[in-house]
């Protein structure tokens, strides 16, 4: 297994090069790269990390699956894995580069609908205070209005209008990531994501339905 040696200061470059020609004969022609300093170090990076938070690692293709979408273009423009099973996170964690940088998180991405009922039934200020008190930010949609049933002046509207609870944080790739920079910044990214984490584990937990 290699060890996390950093990411070099091409790799911005390389997805810049991928979104600006996102084509078979682009990706072929800088696969070695690709395999070696982005997808390699990815991995490698996962596997350092394994070590400190347990559970198993996994690094999704590079390839879009085109068959029912409107979009053709053959690839991703990130690379991207998560890590799960860690007894911090039964959800897993999320790590992902792309030309706008390292990515470190965690949370409920897009939540089935008996999630976000049990979501909406028990969000207090704790969740609230939770969120704050990581620093980090918050991804993922949200309605345009509060759910029905729900009031607009609600307390908590604002958490009460999210289909997703995620959150993590980006740090610029451009100019590389030093080997010791990278697994800290991962590292103390997810587990400040982790009170949030076990709000959702106690109050929500994984989709029940089919």
């Amino acid at each position: 297994m290699a060890r996390f040696e950093g990411f070099d200061a091409g790799v911005a470059g390389w997805f810049v090069g991928l979104e600006n020609d996102n084509s078979r004969e682009y990706f072929t022609a800088h696969r070695a790269y690709y395999e070696s300093a982005v997808r390699g170090q990815l991995t490698a990076l996962l596997d350092d990390l394994r070590d400190e938070f347990g559970g198993e690692t996994k690094v999704f293709r590079q390839h879009r699956d085109v068959r029912f979408a409107a979009d053709k273009s053959p690839y991703k423009t990130q690379t991207y894995g998560v890590l799960s099973g860690s007894s911090l996170s039964p959800t897993g964690f999320y790590l992902g580069v792309s030309a706008d940088g390292l990515t470190a998180g965690g949370g409920y991405w897009r939540m089935a609908r008996d999630q976000l009922e049990r979501y909406r039934a028990a969000v207090d200020a704790d969740l609230e205070k939770r969120i704050a008190a990581s620093g980090l930010e918050q991804w993922g949609e949200t309605l345009a209005t509060a759910p029905r049933g729900y009031a607009r002046d609600h307390p908590q509207i604002d958490a009460l209008r999210r289909k997703s609870v995620t959150l993590g944080r980006r740090r610029p790739v451009d100019g590389g990531i030093g080997a010791d920079e990278g697994r800290a910044f991962v590292a103390g990214t997810w587990r400040a994501t982790v009170p949030v984490l076990e709000w959702l584990a106690t109050h929500v937990g994984a989709s029940t339905t089919a």
